[in-house]
C-alpha cells in the first residue's frame, strides 16, 4: 500500500456498501450483478457517464468470444487464439473466459434478453447489440436493487489499515463531492483511448488505473497499448468489420497492399500522405447485411453524402489505447484479485495479457473478459467484503490516496487557471502518444525523447496541478493520462523486440528471451520488474 496517505475530506455526502463498483461498462454492470448474487446486501456502482450509454460498448455491437460446451470447438479457439498471442497468452485462463462467458450469456437469455435467432431456430450469442446490451444491464442492476450514482467519477481511493475501503470523487450535476466507504472496491472503470476521440472512449482516460497505482497495485502489458482503428477521415466509428471488403489506395490513386498486417500497412502509407478506401469487394448481399449489423458504421458517409461502396473516402487511423490494447492493472488469478487488499480490477481497467497475450483483445475477446472478469471480480470482492471486521466508522478511520491533480506538493494553480493547465498537459499527453511515427512505430531514441517530456510534465503536475469542485475531474483525468503514458513508453523502452502489438522498428524481429511480461509499480520513479504469469518473479 502507498504510504503517501491523507486525510479524508469533510462535508462529503457519504455512502456505505459491502462492494463499490467503478465503472458502469460491462464489466462494471457483472461486477455488480455478481457481487449481489454472491450476497453482498449492499453494493453502489459510480459511472462517470450514465450506466447504460456510456462507454465504449453501449455506442456500437459487439462480438463476443463465445463457444458452446463442445470440447473439439473450445480447443480449436483456445488454439486459434494462442497462436495470436505471440507467446503470453495462457490456455488456462481462455478455458475459463469460455466457460464463464458461456454461462453468463445463457442467464442473460434466461433474464430475457432478446437475442437474435438463427435458421435453426437457436439463439446467436456470439453477437450483443451494444445499446440494447446495456440498457438491458442497467435494468437488471435496478432489480438487483444496485444503488447507481451517474455521473459522478471516481477520483480516488480510500484506505484504512493498508486495505482499500472506498472511494471519493465528484456529482458532476450538483458538484458535490461523494464518498462510498466499502468492503472491497472493482475498478471496472475501463482502459485509456487518451481523448483521440475514438466512439464512446471519451470516457476512458485511465483515471482507475491511476488511481489503483496509488494504492499500490501493478500494472502490466502496458507496452502494448499501441493498438489503432480504422475510420473515416471525418468519423470517430473505429469498427474494422466493413474494411474486410475494402480496397485501399494512395491520393495518386494507387493500390496500398495491406499484406498481412493490414493496420502496420496503413499506418506506413499515412506517414506518406492520405489514404482512401472504398467498400468495393463488398457484394449486394454483403452490402444489406453490413449496414443492417454496423448502421452506425454508415451514419457518417450517409451525412457526407457518400456511397461508401462505389466512391472513396479518406481514412484515418485513430488509437484506441488500452480499451482495444491490452494493458491494465495486474491481476493475480481468475477472480480479479490484485496486489493490494481490497482492491479487484475487471474488463478493460485490467491487464488482458493471459487471455491474449500481446494482441489487440479488440472487440470478441474484449466482451468476454468483460463479462467473465466483471462475474469474478464481483463475486471474490462480495467474499472479501464478509471478511472485513465490521468496526463503527469513527473507530476505522479512512485515509485517502489520491495525490497528482488534487493535492499539489507546490503552490498550485486553483480556479480559473486550473483548466488551462489541465489542457496543457493532456495536449502535450497527446502530442507524444497520437501520431503514429511515435506510437505505433516506436524506436529507442523517439521513446527517450517522448519520456523526457512527459516526465517534464508529470513533475510539473505534481507540484502545480490542482483545481476546485468540477474542475478536479479534469485535472484527475489530466493526471492519468498523464501517468498512463509513461507507463506506456517505459516499458516499451524496456522490451527491446517487436511482439504483437508492440512495433520496435530499431528492433524488428520478436525475441525467445523476452517471452515474459513487464510489471509496473509507483509513479515517482515509476518502477519496471520482468515476471511471468500468474506470479513468477524474474531477476
Amino acid at each position: 500500500m502507498n504510504s503517501d496517505t491523507h486525510a479524508v475530506e469533510r462535508g462529503a455526502q457519504v455512502l456505505h456498501a459491502e462492494v463499490l463498483v467503478i465503472g458502469g461498462g460491462p464489466a462494471g454492470a457483472w461486477a455488480a450483478l455478481s457481487a449481489r448474487q454472491a450476497g453482498a446486501e449492499r453494493v453502489v456502482l459510480v459511472d462517470k457517464g450514465y450506466c447504460g450509454t456510456s462507454g465504449a460498448t453501449a455506442s456500437a455491437n459487439t462480438g463476443v468470444w463465445c463457444v458452446g460446451p463442445d470440447r473439439a470447438a473450445r480447443e480449436h479457439a483456445i488454439e486459434r487464439r494462442l497462436a495470436q498471442s505471440a507467446g503470453l497468452g495462457q490456455r488456462e485462463v481462455m478455458e475459463a473466459v469460455l466457460e464463464t462467458t458461456w454461462q453468463r450469456l445463457k442467464e442473460l437469455s434466461t433474464l430475457g434478453y432478446a437475442f437474435p435467432l438463427q435458421d435453426d431456430g437457436e439463439e446467436y450469442r456470439a453477437n450483443l447489440r451494444g445499446p440494447d446490451y446495456m440498457a438491458f444491464m442497467r435494468q437488471q442492476l435496478k432489480r438487483a436493487r444496485v444503488t447507481i450514482l451517474d455521473h459522478s467519477p471516481a477520483l480516488e481511493l480510500l484506505e484504512h489499515d493498508g486495505v482499500v475501503a472506498g472511494a471519493a470523487g465528484q456529482r458532476l450535476h450538483t458538484g458535490e463531492a461523494y464518498q462510498v466507504h466499502a468492503g472491497a472496491v472493482v475498478v471496472a472503470s475501463g482502459g485509456v483511448a487518451f481523448l483521440s476521440k475514438t466512439l464512446g472512449c471519451d470516457v476512458n482516460t485511465g483515471d482507475g488505473l491511476l488511481m489503483a497505482a496509488e494504492a499500490g497495485a501493478q500494472l502490466s502489458g502496458m507496452e502494448f497499448s499501441s493498438q489503432y482503428g480504422i475510420c473515416p477521415a471525418y468519423s470517430s466509428v473505429t469498427k474494422g468489420l466493413p474494411y474486410i471488403w475494402a480496397t485501399f489506395t494512395d491520393g495518386a490513386g494507387q493500390p496500398i497492399e495491406a499484406g498481412e498486417n493490414r493496420l502496420l500497412a496503413l499506418g506506413r502509407a499515412l506517414l506518406r500522405g492520405p489514404v482512401f478506401a472504398v467498400l468495393d469487394k463488398a457484394t449486394p448481399e454483403v452490402q444489406r447485411w453490413l449496414r443492417e449489423g454496423q448502421p452506425n458504421c454508415f451514419l457518417p458517409h450517409d451525412r457526407m453524402g457518400l456511397d461508401p461502396f462505389r466512391e472513396r473516402f479518406p481514412i484515418a487511423l485513430r488509437c484506441e489505447g488500452t480499451v482495444r490494447g491490452t494493458g491494465g492493472i495486474r491481476i493475480l488469478e481468475q477472480g480479479g484479485r490484485t496486489h493490494v487488499p481490497g482492491l479487484y480490477a475487471a474488463g478493460d481497467a485490467a491487464s488482458r495479457e493471459a487471455l491474449v497475450g500481446a494482441a489487440t483483445g479488440g472487440g470478441a475477446p474484449n466482451a468476454a473478459w468483460a463479462i467473465s472478469s466483471g462475474s469474478w471480480a464481483g463475486q471474490a470482492a462480495a467474499s472479501f467484503a464478509r471478511g472485513v471486521q465490521r468496526r463503527p466508522e469513527a473507530e476505522r478511520p479512512l485515509a485517502a490516496l489520491g495525490g497528482i491533480g488534487l493535492r499539489p506538493t507546490g503552490q498550485s494553480a486553483l480556479g480559473a487557471a486550473s483548466r488551462p493547465l489541465s489542457d496543457e498537459l493532456i495536449t502535450l499527453v497527446q502530442s507524444e502518444i497520437l501520431p503514429l511515427d511515435k506510437n505505433l512505430f516506436r524506436t529507442e531514441p523517439q521513446l527517450l525523447a517522448s519520456l523526457a517530456r512527459l516526465e517534464s510534465a508529470f513533475r510539473e503536475a505534481r507540484v502545480r496541478l490542482a483545481a476546485h469542485g468540477r474542475e478536479r475531474v479534469r485535472a484527475r483525468e489530466a493526471a492519468a493520462l498523464l501517468s498512463c503514458a509513461r507507463y506506456a513508453y517505459k516499458s516499451a523502452l524496456l522490451r527491446s523486440e517487436t511482439r504483437g502489438l508492440h512495433q520496435r522498428v530499431d528492433r524488428p524481429a520478436q525475441d525467445p528471451r523476452q517471452s515474459h511480461s513487464w510489471a509496473s509499480t509507483g509513479l515517482d520513479p515509476v518502477k519496471l520488474r520482468p515476471y511471468r504469469y500468474p506470479n513468477e518473479a524474474l531477476t
